[in-house]
């Protein structure tokens, strides 16, 4: 048994397809093939069951992948101690953003990432909390990047940014107040993004009185919801980080929020508590830094960066 043939099995478990394992792998098909076979001789166990159609774990092999993954990561483990205790900055990087944050961060980040770390090879995936968390218990992500409070036991949540919510108005739309309170907008039509809960706590912190006439409206991302409340009238709540993907005409119909409301929204980094590439995770917050606006990222990383 070698290190090799755990990447095998565990590629081979992941994919459910010995052609797209290869193809991860960075072999052939016959090779990976033939060295899953020696290794299932010399346990004298079946790990896969192989049909024409379908690869899947025996029981037994279940639990052989389940102790691949462990000793793998163990083993990675120590290339990651030497990189770290020489400074260097280098390998693999697996990272999952939430969809609600993606569109915000991920151009810039992307960017001043590979200038800053061009010896790191960055893989970034559009994740949901849920899987995100499933995925980091799993070992498949190094890191994740959602809104705050998705951890459970296993993960630890670290505080990355704070990011405020502001109200798009409809240019018709007969409130333009400097500033506005919950009060204000009572009776107004609101629109709000499907399947986002930060956004949709804080737009329902302003309804008083939903069974008054207010109508809440469903959309798939908050550029949907500007341009129905361009097209329709009422308002919808934006977080800070939309504000430069609006026009110049478009940012006038943009008001702060003041008073006792849910106004913005937290995000954090989530890593496995037995994360120790403290230096990796640092690359994360230095690329943010570049680009993200001046207050917005945790005080405590700004300062001292993570510390694990």
């Amino acid at each position: 048994m070698n290190i090799q043939q755990l990447r095998y099995i565990i590629a081979v478990n992941r994919f459910r397809n010995f052609a797209k394992a290869a193809e991860s792998c960075h072999v052939s098909q016959p090779t990976l093939s033939a060295m899953l076979q020696k290794l299932e001789e010399e346990l004298d166990i079946r790990i896969f069951q192989r049909s024409n159609k379908s690869v899947a774990p025996t029981t037994a092999g279940a639990k052989i992948i389940q102790q691949a993954e462990k000793a793998l990561m163990e083993v990675e483990r120590i290339g990651e101690i030497i990189n770290e205790d020489k400074g260097t900055i280098g390998g693999r990087f697996a990272l999952a953003v939430g969809p609600t944050i993606a569109p915000y961060i991920l151009p810039q980040f992307i960017k001043h990432y590979r200038e800053l770390f061009p010896a790191v090879e960055l893989s970034i995936q559009e994740m949901k909390a849920n899987f995100m968390v499933e995925s980091l218990l799993r070992g498949e992500l190094d890191a994740g990047i959602a809104i705050s409070d998705n951890g459970c036991e296993g993960i630890l949540e670290i505080p990355l940014y704070t990011e405020k919510f502001m109200v798009y108005l409809a240019e018709s739309c007969w409130r333009k107040l400097p500033v506005f309170k919950p009060e204000n907008l009572e009776h107004e039509n609101m629109w709000i993004m499907k399947d986002a809960q930060c956004l949709r706590d804080s737009a329902f912190s302003f309804c008083k009185a939903r069974n008054k006439g207010n109508h809440i409206y469903e959309a798939g991302s908050i550029t949907t919801l500007v341009h129905i409340v361009d097209a329709n009238g009422g308002f919808t709540i934006i977080p800070e980080m939309h504000l430069p993907l609006l026009t110049e005409q478009q940012r006038k119909n943009v008001r702060p929020i003041e008073g006792n409301c849910l106004s913005q929204r937290r995000v954090s980094l989530y890593v496995k508590e037995d994360y120790i590439r403290e230096q990796m995770l640092n690359t994360v917050t230095d690329a943010l830094m570049e680009f993200m606006p001046k207050g917005m990222l945790s005080e405590r990383i700004a300062k001292y960066g993570i510390r694990l």
